[in-house]
């Protein structure tokens, strides 16, 4: 709950905290993702490009694809146009820059360089320990969250030679 705490420090206006024990995966993650964006209804989901602990870049993939949305991948600058009901996603590839556009609502993930964010002020901080933080579990959302995966085995690269 301290990422949220955080978060609502940096200026979000509420939190939804999915509580489990089990580690999950990311097709874990999207399911439950998409159960909450069929609750809230949001136009546009921001995630970031990958996990820190599998580092696999699938979430965001995975979330479009269940919800049957639009998605556009590593945006380093996004616009949304709410006149038009569109959000385009500037993101940088080999040849430079790439521009995509995408009708509400989608799915974006993000690259590092989208924005640098702002620091929590103390004022802040305090009122976001104020803030209620909803909890909720993937059974209450009716999301099955068991294991699919396991891992066989995991080496160390060979040693290379030196020279």
């Amino acid at each position: 709950q301290e990422t949220l705490r955080t978060a609502l420090a940096m200026g979000a206006d509420r939190a939804i905290h999915v509580s489990t024990e089990q580690q999950l995966e990311p097709l874990a993650v999207a399911k439950l993702l998409a159960a909450l964006a069929q609750r809230e209804q949001p136009r546009l989901c921001l995630l970031g490009k990958q996990a820190i602990d599998g580092d696999n870049n699938q979430t965001g993939q995975m979330l479009a694809a269940l919800l049957s949305w639009p998605q556009a991948t590593f945006a380093s600058k996004v616009e949304v146009d709410q006149a038009a009901g569109s959000v385009k996603v500037t993101r940088e590839v080999d040849g430079g820059l790439e521009t995509l556009s995408c009708q509400l609502p989608a799915v974006v993930t993000t690259d590092l360089r989208l924005n640098q964010p702002r620091y929590a002020t103390l004022p802040n901080i305090m009122k976001a320990k104020k803030k209620p933080i909803a909890s909720i579990t993937p059974q209450e959302l009716g999301v099955e969250v068991t294991q699919q995966l396991a891992t066989l085995k995991v080496e160390e690269p060979s040693k290379r030679k030196a020279g």
